[in-house]
Parts: C-alpha cells; sequence; structure tokens
C-alpha cells in the first residue's frame, strides 16, 4: 500500500533512502557532532540536498557501548530539531525512538513516522500509543527487553526467525495501525558482527515484505559487521560496503534504505538502476 505524507508518495516502485540525523553524543558512527541545533539543520538539509527521501532523527543511541537515557533528555534533543525542520525541508521526518512518550512529543512537533527498533519490546506503551498517533510504524526486530540483554545475548539468527518473530508483533496490532506498518529485520542488533547473517537478511528482504505484507527497512549502514567484512573501521571504508550491502538488499527486494551517507547510495542507486 502506498504511503503518503505532506505532498510525498512512497508508491513503492523504486527503493526510497532515509537519512540518519543523530543528536547524540555518544552514536557509533557520529556521535556528537550534529549536538549544536543549527550543525543538526544544516546536516539535515543537506542529506535532503543529497537526495534523502525521508530523515530518520535520533536522540538515544543504540550501540553496545551507549549509556540509555531518559525520555525527558530524548525530547530535549530531538523536539527543537524536528519543529525547525518540519518548517525548513520537505521530506517525511521520522523519530528513531523506542519510548511511547519520545514518540508522540516528536509527532505533535511534525514527525510523521516512528521508527522503533525494538519492536515495542522496550516500552509496552509504544504500540498502545501508535494507534493515537497516525504515524508510520516502523517495528523492528530484536532479542530482549533492554539494549544490554539484546547484545548479551547476540548470535546468528535466521531471515525465517526474524519474520516469525516480526509477525507474531505485526499481527497482534490494531488493523489501522497494521496497515501502516513497515518493517524493519534489525541488521546489527543482536545478529553479532557475523557477516553472513547479517547480509542474509538484506537478502530476504523481498521475501519478508511478501510474508507479512508490509514494506521492508534495511539498515546496514556502517554496523559492526561491515568492518569485520572489510577490516577497516574508516569511515570512508564502511560508507563503500554499506553501499554493497544497500544494493543487495535492493536485489533482495528491500524498499527503503536507511544510510548515514546519503550523497554516496544516490549515486550509486542511478548507476545501478541504468
Amino acid at each position: 500500500m502506498p504511503a503518503r505524507f505532506r505532498g510525498v508518495t512512497f508508491d513503492w516502485t523504486r527503493p526510497y533512502v532515509m537519512g540518519v540525523v543523530n543528536v547524540t553524543p555518544d552514536s557509533f558512527s557520529d556521535g556528537g557532532r550534529h549536538l549544536d541545533l543549527e550543525v543538526a539543520l544544516r546536516h539535515a538539509e543537506a542529506l535532503v540536498a543529497d537526495g534523502a527521501d525521508l530523515l530518520d532523527l535520533g536522540g538515544e543511541a543504540t550501540n553496545p557501548r551507549a549509556r540509555p537515557v531518559d525520555a525527558a533528555e530524548e525530547r530535549r534533543r530531538v523536539v527543537p530539531v524536528i519543529e525547525a525542520l518540519a518548517r525548513r525541508v520537505r521530506v517525511p521526518l521520522s523519530i528513531d525512538t523506542t519510548k511511547a512518550e519520545v514518540a508522540r512529543a516528536a509527532v505533535e512537533a511534525g514527525a510523521e513516522v516512528v521508527n522503533d527498533v525494538s519492536g515495542g519490546r522496550f516500552d509496552p506503551a509504544m504500540l498502545p500509543a501508535l494507534a493515537d498517533l497516525g504515524a508510520v510504524y516502523v517495528c523492528g526486530h530484536l532479542r530482549g527487553a533492554t539494549l544490554a540483554e539484546v547484545f548479551a545475548a547476540e548470535g546468528a539468527v535466521s531471515p525465517a526467525e526474524v519474520t516469525a518473530e516480526l509477525r507474531a508483533v505485526v499481527d497482534g496490532l490494531p488493523g489501522a495501525v497494521r496497515a501502516r506498518t513497515w518493517i524493519d529485520p534489525g541488521v546489527g542488533f543482536g545478529k553479532g558482527a557475523d557477516p553472513a547473517t547479517n547480509v542474509a537478511l538484506g537478502r530476504e528482504a523481498g521475501a519478508m515484505a511478501a510474508a507479512l505484507g508490509c514494506p521492508v527497512v534495511v539498515g546496514p549502514s556502517r554496523k559492526r559487521y561491515l568492518a569485520r567484512l572489510t577490516g577497516s573501521i574508516r569511515e570512508a571504508d564502511l560508507d563503500a560496503a554499506t553501499v554493497g550491502a544497500c544494493l543487495a538488499a535492493v536485489a533482495g527486494g528491500a524498499n527503503v534504505l536507511r544510510v548515514h551517507n546519503v550523497r554516496l547510495l544516490v549515486a550509486s542507486l542511478i548507476a545501478y538502476s541504468r
């Protein structure tokens, strides 16, 4: 089903690009770069100029070394950015949060997508809140009730297992919410740094979409398994590997690609489509 935002329709005839805007001090890739409001806004506008179809704003890091923050601090970081971007850019805005309270505040500020990497596991109030918010819901896959649990128990998981566990969540959503749900297999979240496990999730994106009847978001950008594949933690090397992972996911049927380096991916998608 097409997704319609303010003047923008995602009709799924091509892959769409979600640009990452982290307003956190400890994100694994770009923590601290965009804490200042104007810096964050300029970065977001640059991502749109580079071809981002939507922007994903995050105020709490979700890597293994990140420290949790409370809802008040997360709101303080993201709400001013969303309010300003809602006036300054024409693409849809997404809030990357696992907290219902933050999701509500972000939607009130202008966000139209709630990107919850936990699929409702971290906050029991998230799934009920979605019925009121009217936002598109990106339902992520992981195992555990906290990030500490997710990474403590990480290991290989098959696409079939991920699909079955996402199905259990999606089938339990109210019909109206289910109709506007996208799914994310959670590349890198509790799957370890093993390349094969994470690559398989991207390659099976189309099968997941068909099985669950939902568009699929794949977010491999600068993840640990790419460092394992390349033998490098240099940002340029990880961005190049990210493009490869994204193109493999597109070949597998992915609908949305969540990345830090929008310009490089968009140029690659143009070349890939010709």
